[in-house]
């Protein structure tokens, strides 16, 4: 028998088994899973997702935790073992406190809303889906009963942001308000600045998708660790260090949508690829929390793929494949045309500017929903109310509305969105300290140079997986707490300039 941190890992080695089984199947049902499967693909997740959670809180577990902090007590508080046994205690407080039952509960409510969610948006219709968004709300609402909270049961559901509360989300989303609403009420008045006309066209989806799986490997993201398939609603899943899978979609219509859908997955997919091997099978195989995972996506979608040294290096490729297509434009006026500002219906289509609004308005519902003014029914009249209110904008039906994410279906983790825009912010202030140490970011850039930029994040970020929260990450990475102003100055330069506002 080895020591105690030895059947420590061993134990949560047989969770993360068990755990990784539960996420191939997830990821099965959202791609290739018949229509007949889902009640018995329900039933399979909810047993694998009780079996792990009772081995994780397990007598067995919490004594070798127990026995193992005297064993690390005197390590480096960032190492490895210290940081193993100091995060899965943190994680055991808090599952044990959460009934299998309610795990299990979960699991199904999940499976069963998933297809309605889809049916529900090609019909366009909120009330075929509304009660499992009841039922959603109120699996949240046991959960964060269960985990415990002073006033604000999102501040339960926050789990996944560690030392994150609402009231500081309130605080923080308050503030980009303030300056989003002036900005884009500038950029309105020069609306006519930026033409993205070249957008939209009859782009055929082969060449399309093929592009960006060039793009995202140039990136960084391996193939020989992954995948890219087709789902609904994109998405990036991480099964062990040699399995991590991303989803797209695309449209003929629209150059772009699997162009940052894609690039954006890889973000995540790259984060998963870049997490150190040795935390394999331990809780801490995993982004130090949502936003932080965000950081990583919105800082390849945007920051780098919305940038001009981007376009610079890319676009020729781009028209060689549609050359009739693209045959009026160049790099300059690509770069501008995936950069315009306009108010928009749908969050995954948002522009930079605009899209922290789609976030604040779903972290009110969803507050309002967990703490009782609203019901599930007044859904959608709230939703479009708020889109007028922050965007200017009403959608004409609920599937360009209150249906258009698929999170909702995900029951028991009514608390998802804000890590988007957590994300943004996070972004921007580690592009500050990338820029520090690599002074010819955009020079490589533009050479198709992403090598620099990839192993900045794997050293700093991405190798650490869950040894640390996302507050001491950004002060071990930049040196600073988080602090939105990095991206209200990133945001007001780059579309100041666009836009001629500077």
């Amino acid at each position: 028998m080895g020591s105690n941190l030895d059947q420590l890992r061993e134990a949560l080695g047989e969770v993360s088994d068990l755990q990784e089984a539960f996420r191939v199947l997830a990821w099965d049902q959202e791609t290739f899973l018949p229509a007949g499967g889902f009640e018995g693909r329900g039933v399979v997740l909810s047993t694998l997702g009780r079996r792990a959670h009772d081995l994780f809180v397990s007598d067995r577990v919490t004594r070798l935790l127990e026995a193992t902090e005297g064993e690390v007590s005197s390590l480096d508080p960032g190492s490895d073992e210290a940081s193993l046994v100091r995060v899965t205690r943190r994680d055991q407080e808090r599952d044990r406190r959460i009934p299998s039952e309610l795990v299990g509960e979960m699991a199904t409510a999940s499976s069963a809303a998933a297809p309605v969610w889809r049916e529900a948006r090609a019909k366009s219709d909120f009330a075929m889906f509304a009660p499992h968004l009841a039922r959603n709300v109120e699996l949240s609402l046991r959960r964060a009963e269960a985990i415990g909270y002073e006033s604000r049961p999102f501040d339960a559901l926050l789990y996944t942001e560690p030392g994150m509360t609402t009231s500081q989300l309130e605080v923080i989303f308050a503030g980009l308000k303030e300056s989003i609403v002036p900005l884009v009420k500038k950029i309105a008045g020069k609306a006519d600045a930026v033409d993205a006309g070249c957008l939209h066209g009859d782009f055929p989806e082969a060449p399309q998708l093929g592009f960006v799986n060039t793009v995202i490997e140039r990136l960084g993201f391996s193939f020989e660790q992954g995948r890219m398939d087709i789902s609904a609603h994109p998405f990036m899943i991480g099964m062990n260090p040699g399995d991590v899978r991303l989803t797209n979609r695309v449209s003929r219509g629209l150059v772009t949508m699997a162009i940052f859908g894609g690039i954006h997955e890889s973000g995540h997919g790259i984060y998963g690829q870049g997490i150190s091997p040795a935390l394999a099978r331990t809780p801490l195989w995993d982004g130090a929390s949502n936003g932080v995972h965000e950081s990583q996506s919105r800082l390849y979608e945007n920051l780098i793929g919305r940038s001009r040294p981007f376009w610079k290096h890319w676009f020729g490729e781009l028209r060689a494949l549609f050359p009739e297509q693209l045959a009026k434009v160049d790099a300059e006026d690509f770069y501008r045309a995936v950069n315009r500002v306009e108010p928009s219906l749908i969050r995954v289509e948002a522009d930079e500017v605009t899209y922290n609004l789609h976030i604040l308005l779903r972290f009110e519902i969803e507050n309002d929903l967990l703490e009782g003014r609203l019901k599930v029914e007044d859904v959608p009249e709230a939703w479009n109310a708020k889109m007028v209110e922050y965007l200017g904008v009403k959608p004409p039906n609920d599937a360009e509305g209150a249906l258009q994410d698929i999170h909702w279906s995900f029951a028991g983790e009514l608390a998802g969105f804000p890590a988007y825009s957590l994300g943004n912010l996070m972004s921007a202030q580690l592009l500050a300290a990338i820029r520090n140490d690599l002074p010819e970011l955009d020079g490589q850039v533009e050479a198709g140079e992403f090598g620099p930029l990839l192993g900045w994040l794997h050293e700093r970020v991405h190798q650490h997986g869950r040894k640390f929260t996302p507050a001491e990450l950004l002060l071990r990475v930049t040196g600073q707490e988080l602090d939105a102003s990095y991206w209200v100055a990133y945001a007001e330069r780059k579309f100041g300039d666009i836009y001629g506002l500077n």
